[in-house]
């Protein structure tokens, strides 16, 4: 159900008929490869782990072989190439917890409310998911499955069909956002090679004389905590989108 903007690849890119063949199993099961026991959900797998690991820019159908010990020709038996692969891929890593209770407490608030962590656990699991451009998804079993989850959840809101998804996109859209800042954050720590706690002290200095200045009153007079890795600034944004469509949901219950 993520849908991250931008990226260096993109979603749909290949032979959308086979690869739906092959997400719903429906086209031809191909004939045993050189190599013992592999399978299509192997290659899948080994293909999220390499992405997982290594990042996008590492995914090849050679690498891809490598990892799997056999000839990368043989991968050709099981998935046309790299375009159909992402969509594989993609699909593999949004199937939903078969667990009721991970989304919440049964209100629609709850459900929607886990279903913004889930997916910024998601990107934070796969970080290769902010190199796809997810906005002509090809949809498989593990996308609909969670759409089905979600929209069984949150129907009670009483909107109408467009607006609920429409709120799935506003999660979604969100979520995308945060997860995107703490990427960027993480990867800035590892090519400086400074902490964001160092980052942030050697910039005391001039932050210090600036504040003292008397331009940026406001600015100088923040608590001490304002900045500090305390406050779930993620939670209290997510939070807020609640508020605003409890009041929707309460106003449209108002006029019926």
């Amino acid at each position: 159900m993520s849908s991250g903007t931008g990226g260096t690849e993109t979603s749909g890119s290949g032979d959308i008929a086979r690869t739906l063949d092959l997400l719903w199993d429906t086209g031809p099961r191909a004939s045993r490869g050189p190599k013992p026991g592999l399978t299509l959900d192997r290659v899948v797998e080994t293909a999220v782990e390499v992405a997982d690991r290594d990042g996008l820019g590492a995914l090849s159908m050679r690498r891809i072989a490598t990892e799997l010990g056999t000839g990368a020709m043989s991968l050709y038996r099981y998935v046309p190439g790299k375009a159909e692969l992402l969509d594989l891929m993609l699909d593999r890593v949004q199937r939903p917890s078969r667990n009721p209770a991970d989304l919440g407490d049964g209100g629609w608030r709850g459900a929607l409310e886990a279903l913004g962590h889930a997916t910024l656990a998601l990107y934070r699991r796969h970080p290769w998911l902010m190199e796809v451009n997810q906005s002509r998804p090809v949809l498989g079993p593990s996308a609909l499955d969670g759409m089905e989850k979600v929209l069984s959840r949150i129907k009670p809101m009483g909107l109408s069909d467009p607006e609920l998804v429409s709120v799935i996109i506003l999660i979604d859209g969100y979520v995308v956002g945060a997860a995107r800042t703490q990427l960027y954050q993480e990867h800035a720590e590892r090519s400086s090679g400074l902490t964001d706690a160092q980052f942030w002290e050697a910039q005391r200095p001039a932050l210090e004389k600036a504040m003292k200045s008397g331009r940026y009153p406001v600015l100088a007079a923040l608590s001490e905590d304002t900045f500090g890795p305390g406050f779930d600034h993620f939670d209290f944004g997510l939070q807020r989108i609640l508020d605003g469509l409890e009041v929707l949901v309460a106003g449209r219950r108002s006029t019926e």
